[in-house]
């Protein structure tokens, strides 16, 4: 980006909600996420169990919304030339600690998902879990991202599900078990008196996006967790509700060669 192409209104409050969280969003999960360090979401369920992104070993990997890069260390660690984008300047602070504490080093970019300044064609892999996907609008960041993938690559991100967010009421930590949000049109949710907004799309939508954009669809991975699976972000009645119903899932798409 530059001065004459500035964020978004959705992307500067979003920013503004995340500089004010960051800390105490870090003391509350980081310590699960470092744990577990490549792993898909809330229950972390291991990329060596999924098989999301398969070998990294010298491949360009950008990491949407990374917060303190926990995914993207490990992913340095495995051979990856990672990149981490946040759209929070806090949250890339936490980051930088954390490579500092590993002895890694790779570039950090205080950005929105919806514009990134990279080149065209400058990736390998593009991916986040439970990041920028969620928090940028989706008809801004997939046609960005298949124009920062060289032909064949990979855009995989983790998010809640279409179905969980017709379960989820706004005021709620948790969906229940009955609908009450709209299926049909749902894109931009604005969260807690508008001071954040947070994206979803009906499972067709998603699809036509993709092809629009062009991708191929390889893959949707629902993720279900263990009996006794345990997490920073969710109850046992929130696990509970999971193993019934896909709170979660991996979209794994490919841009067209």
């Amino acid at each position: 980006m530059t001065e004459n192409d500035p964020p978004s209104d959705v992307a500067r409050r979003n920013r503004d909600f995340w500089d004010a969280l960051a800390d105490t969003y870090q003391a509350e999960h980081g310590p699960q996420l470092a744990e577990h360090g490549a792993a898909w979401g809330v229950w972390q369920i291991p990329e060596d169990e999924l098989g999301i992104l398969g070998d990294v070993t010298g491949l360009d990997v950008l990491e949407l919304g990374c917060g303190a890069a926990q995914w993207s260390i490990e992913l340095a660690k495995r051979g990856a030339r990672p990149i981490g984008l946040d759209n929070s300047q806090r949250q890339l602070d936490h980051a930088a600690l954390r490579m500092d504490e590993a002895a890694v080093a790779f570039q950090l970019i205080n950005a929105s998902a919806e514009r990134v300044p990279l080149a065209d064609a400058s990736v390998d892999i593009i991916f986040c879990d439970h990041g920028a996907m969620v928090f940028a609008d989706p008809y801004a960041t997939v046609p960005e991202a298949a124009r920062l993938l060289r032909d064949g690559g990979l855009l995989a991100f983790s998010m809640h599900t279409p179905l969980a967010e017709t379960a989820w009421p706004v005021e709620s930590e948790e969906p229940i078990e009955r609908l009450v949000n709209d299926y049909y049109g749902m894109h931009r949710v604005d969260v807690g008196d508008s001071a954040h907004a947070e994206f979803q799309l009906p499972y067709g939508e998603w699809i036509r996006l993709f092809v629009r954009s062009g991708f191929v669809v390889e893959d949707l991975v629902e993720l279900r967790p263990a009996p006794d699976a345990t997490s920073t972000y969710q109850t046992d009645v929130g696990r509970a509700w999971a193993r019934r119903w896909p709170l979660e899932h991996v979209w794994k798409v490919r841009r067209k060669r």
